[in-house]
């Protein structure tokens, strides 16, 4: 069972490795249904932007440090 579990962050690497630093964070609050995915830790944003889809770019600089995805359970 355990196998099965892990194979499924398995599909997470290729994205791992597209990102800026080779790393990623990711958490998910339930209450707020919100996925936030950084790829850098401390991240301390400088800018951000809301897509028409809400999800929160946000900048470090030029930088993309990472993602807020709002109504994550919905997509």
């Amino acid at each position: 069972m355990a196998v099965m579990e892990y194979q499924t962050y398995l599909n997470l690497l290729p994205k791992v490795k597209q990102s800026p630093e080779r790393t990623m964070w990711l958490s998910y609050d339930v209450e707020a249904d919100t996925l936030y995915i950084n790829f850098k830790k401390p991240s301390f944003a400088t800018d951000s932007e809301l897509t028409e889809d809400d999800v929160v770019v946000r900048y470090e600089d030029n930088q993309v440090i990472g993602y807020t995805i709002l109504h994550a359970s919905k997509r």
